[in-house]
């Protein structure tokens, strides 16, 4: 068992650790309750047959048999209980490690499979210390039945420990098999999941080109694979239980013969035949235990997937608090990769302390990624990241996530309110500052229109890209800090409004702008630009200075002749 293997066991089974003792207890206690059932009615029976009271033994049979019914409610209510908190827990732990991997976690797995691997896997996974409980305690209903035979007559147990090892084997190779099947039955679901966040996403795309039919095929391409193994699973339950069928009868009806013979002798009596002939089916019990025994490799199997979020590598931040300083970045050597392919090659680039910096490139120069380096989202393979001197891992958490804020293209609004969109993650937010941010992010007009203004529920707020835009640049602006961030966060504003917000964002001080532009305009405005070319910084200066190299020129296509470069 790998380490985050044992720190889902662990996850599983805090705040449940109780609650599965006693489960195991209760269905012990059932077990224990069905193995004494055949004795007393056996016992019963030799009384009716030799004409002696047996109304003590009848009434403990049905003691037995109203006890038995009570356990296994108890065990009903009580596996529910398990499962949820278990998998509640297990939710909890993966959901952090998501968080605290940022951008990471879907780099490494992709969003779709992510979500399949939390919800999915991890109710799958939550199963497990319920169902390893009931495993135990249907371990000792066939001991427990093998035992029975025993005390009834040596010879019983004998003759059935003579064919258990074909058990044994049965059970191991299902266990094998199964583990084998539900690991490629979940890697199928997590692909088509992967598929289908990412047709999810680009639904509006996909409509309009016409290609709705193409990309179906594309997010069922999987599904023969996810077929195949579902059927093979099918397939290796099905022949253990027809191996079940097979072996288990033989086995009791050998032990009821035997037990026919002993009689015949008069070793044992009529009533120890039955409870010999039920000690058999319990002892054969392999029904039950292929049931529990695919339920905790289906749990093992999802705890496997699960493990492979936790093993991720979460950045580790350090414990070194933020100097005071004017927000200077520094990229020193500076190389970071995607794969295979190397987007950032050795890149310095220093951005002073209250200027402003436009990144400008063509697509798949790593503007982007530069951003998510600036900020700490991902680290860079190669070289380092300094803030005001201090390299980011050095930082502590809340020290670089007070000091650095991100708007972004497609912003993820999150909280009840589009008031509290615009606080979020501030200590304590001021209603006359979230104002001022949705102004200057020009979304006061917008916000005011709706039915209760910065009071109206964010589900009911309806918006465009360019609405949802100025909502995230206001949640920006609303938080101080000494680098800002702005990744292609101006791409659905429209020219105006575009210009308004960049002349309150560039035109006066401020703290330290880092600016992915893709219009000649906004970079016209910075006060730097850099030029990524082949994931190097080919040049870097004023906008006016660049402006007169055609290639540069080009970066910005036909929007160029538009504009002409010019500032408004």
């Amino acid at each position: 068992m790998t380490d985050p293997q044992r720190d889902l066991v662990r996850t599983a089974l805090r705040g449940t650790g109780v609650r599965c003792a006693v489960l195991c207890l209760v269905s012990t206690a059932a077990t224990v309750a069905g193995l004494l059932l055949p004795a007393v009615l056996g016992r019963a029976l030799d009384l009716l047959l030799a004409g002696a009271p047996a109304g003590g033994w009848v009434g403990r049979a049905a003691a037995l048999v109203l006890l038995l019914a009570v356990l296994d409610g108890c065990a009903s209510v009580l596996t529910g209980t398990v499962d949820a908190r278990a998998t509640g827990g297990l939710r909890k732990r993966v959901t952090g490690r998501v968080l605290a991997l940022g951008p990471r976690a879907t780099t490494r797995f992709g969003a779709g499979d992510l979500v399949a691997r939390l919800v999915g896997n991890a109710a799958q996974a939550g199963t497990g210390p319920a169902a390893l409980a009931a495993l135990l305690a249907a371990l000792a209903g066939p001991l427990g039945g093998v035992v029975a035979l025993g005390l009834v007559d040596p010879w019983l147990a004998a003759v059935f420990l003579a064919g258990a090892p074909v058990l044994a084997l049965l059970l191991r190779a299902f266990t094998r098999d199964t583990s084998a099947c539900v690991a490629e039955y979940q890697r199928a679901q997590g692909r088509i999941a992967t598929v289908l966040a990412e047709a999810v996403d680009g639904h509006r795309t996909i409509v309009a080109a016409g290609l709705q039919d193409r990309e179906a095929d594309r997010v069922l391409r999987p599904l023969p694979e996810l077929s195949r193994a579902g059927h093979r699973m099918w397939r290796v339950q099905g022949r253990a239980a027809a191996r079940a069928v097979a072996v288990g009868p033989l086995l009791q009806l050998t032990v009821v013969a035997v037990a026919g013979l002993l009689l015949a002798r008069h070793r044992i009596s009529v009533g120890e035949v039955l409870a010999a002939s039920r000690y058999a089916v319990l002892a054969t019990g392999v029904g039950v235990l292929v049931g529990q025994l695919a339920a905790v490799a289906r749990a093992r199997a999802s705890a496997r997937r699960l493990g492979e979020v936790l093993a991720a590598p979460a950045p580790v931040h350090g414990t070194r608090p933020l100097p005071p300083g004017p927000g200077r970045l520094e990229l020193l050597g500076v190389t970071a990769r995607r794969g295979d392919r190397t987007v950032l090659d050795g890149v310095d680039l220093t951005v002073p302390g209250g200027t402003a910096l436009a990144v400008v490139g063509r697509s798949g120069t790593g503007k982007s990624l530069l951003a998510e380096l600036a900020g700490r989202l991902t680290d860079p393979d190669a070289g380092e990241v300094l803030l005001d001197g201090v390299p980011l891992p050095a930082l502590s958490h809340d020290d670089l996530r007070r000091a650095v804020t991100y708007a972004f293209a497609r912003p993820a609004l999150l909280g009840t309110t589009v008031e509290d969109t615009i606080a979020l993650g501030l200590t304590a937010p001021s209603p006359a500052g979230i104002r001022a941010a949705a102004r200057t992010a020009r979304a006061d007009a917008y916000i005011r229109r709706l039915p209760a203004g910065y009071a109206t529920p964010l589900a009911d707020a309806p918006r465009s890209g360019g609405e949802s835009q100025r909502l995230g640049l206001a949640r920006a602006f609303a938080h101080p800090g000494r680098l800002l961030v702005l990744d292609d966060a101006l791409s659905s504003l429209d020219s105006v409004t575009e210009h308004h917000i960049t002349e309150a964002l560039l035109g006066r001080p401020g703290p330290t702008r880092l600016l992915i532009a893709h219009r000649a305009t906004t970079a016209a405005r910075a006060d730097t630009v850099a030029w990524l070319d082949a994931g190097r910084v080919r040049a870097l200066g004023p906008h006016t200075e660049l402006w007169r190299d055609p290639e540069y020129r080009a970066v910005f296509g036909a929007r160029a002749d538009m504009e002409g470069g010019r500032s408004w």
